[in-house]
């Protein structure tokens, strides 16, 4: 298939849905040889492998919690057994913040935000680097948040979190550039997508906070982003349009960031 991708092979995580699930199949329509589709979510995962195949891709699915690094390496590992190597990752998988003002954040909840969001991040880059560097490069793209440019009441963990994966993700380009590999992040805003879903019955205050009052919430395009949107910046991320980017953060967020 022709696209902005000439070959190689993607994983992805989180892709059993929202922007995880539009990524991956955004991979294959581009062009990628093979998706592997990581996700804790089991029938999420093999419904986003179908939808793979039928854009004309090919993808296998692993179930993987990225706070585990023997699930990431095991991820890792089957992206190199299914389709002959990596050549393209987005680090994507999250889970939903409790809200609660920063002194009634539990102990819990701060562990278990920042094991998927950051140390997630972390270990997989660790390796997917390692692979990388060792193949002659490739681009990774991480899923930040307009909560890691600016503060965010009611979820410090979660917007901590996505600060420090732009730190990471900055760090990872400064110390890898010269081996080939790119590492930038995006930094989408509201998204309609199922985690959003999950601060329905939040305070309307979370609910502004995380985007799913675009009303209250307003941005110059006055509406939430599809997945799609977010997966696009991703590929092209990914692709050789992009081949002087590194180290940078795209706000794709409807002009939030830009108020």
């Amino acid at each position: 298939m022709a696209g902005l991708l000439h070959g190689g092979v993607a994983v992805v995580t989180g892709a059993g849905s929202g922007i995880g699930r539009a990524s991956a199949i955004a991979f294959a329509r581009e062009g990628a040889e093979g998706v592997v589709v990581a996700d804790i979510d089991e029938r999420g995962g093999t419904q986003t492998t179908r939808m793979v195949e039928e854009v004309g891709g090919r993808a296998v699915f692993i179930r993987c919690d990225v706070s585990s690094e023997p699930d990431v390496e095991r991820m890792v590992q089957t992206a190199i057994e299914s389709f002959g190597g990596l050549h393209y990752a987005h680090n994507n998988a999250g889970t939903a913040p409790r809200p609660a003002m920063l002194a009634d954040v539990t102990v819990e909840d701060w562990d278990r935000l920042t094991a998927v969001h950051l140390k997630g991040v972390w270990l997989c880059m660790k390796h997917e680097i390692r692979h990388l560097a060792a193949h002659g490069g490739g681009a990774i793209v991480n899923t930040s948040s307009t909560a890691g440019l600016v503060g965010q009441p009611l979820l410090s963990a979660y917007s901590a979190a996505k600060h420090g994966i732009i730190g990471v993700t900055r760090t990872a380009a400064l110390e890898y550039g010269d081996q080939g590999i790119r590492v930038n992040a995006i930094a989408p805003g509201g998204v309609e997508t199922p985690m959003l879903a999950d601060v329905g019955g939040a305070t309307a205050e979370v609910q502004r906070a995380m985007g799913a009052e675009p009303a209250a919430l307003p941005n110059p395009l006055g509406r939430l982003s599809q997945p799609i949107e977010q997966a696009e910046a991703v590929v092209w991320l990914c692709s050789d349009r992009a081949s002087y980017l590194t180290g940078a953060v795209l706000p794709v967020d409807g002009g939030v960031s830009a108020q």
